[in-house]
């Protein structure tokens, strides 16, 4: 039974710096984490962010189903881009033989 997206398919390496929330000097985040395998897609598409609208993303990412990137984190893409999470998909499905996994579109 597979219960997490095989490595052999991320095949990009990404940075992702976790957003922490809002202090009186702006946003803060955490460390940079080391470079997480991910998988790419940088095809724009639309998509809803947390507060209602509708923004087009410039890139999508799948992870391990562990990756700590909640909506607002920095994301440096393979190209050297820097983008910011706008949403955060966890998928999984307990007992079926599929892969679980985070989804996340940057914009």
């Amino acid at each position: 039974m597979v219960t997490r997206v095989p490595a052999v398919l991320l095949r990009h390496r990404i940075r992702i710096q976790p957003y922490r929330g809002d202090s009186a000097y702006g946003p803060t985040y955490g460390p940079p984490a080391e470079e997480v395998p991910a998988l790419v897609d940088a095809s724009p598409r639309m998509v809803r962010a947390p507060d209602g609208r509708e923004v087009l993303a410039a890139a999508t990412f799948i992870a391990g189903p562990d990756v700590d990137c909640p909506p607002g984190s920095r994301v440096t893409l393979p190209d050297g881009r820097n983008a910011t999470a706008l949403t955060v998909a966890r998928h999984t499905a307990p007992g079926l033989p599929v892969p679980a996994c985070t989804e996340v579109s940057c914009e």
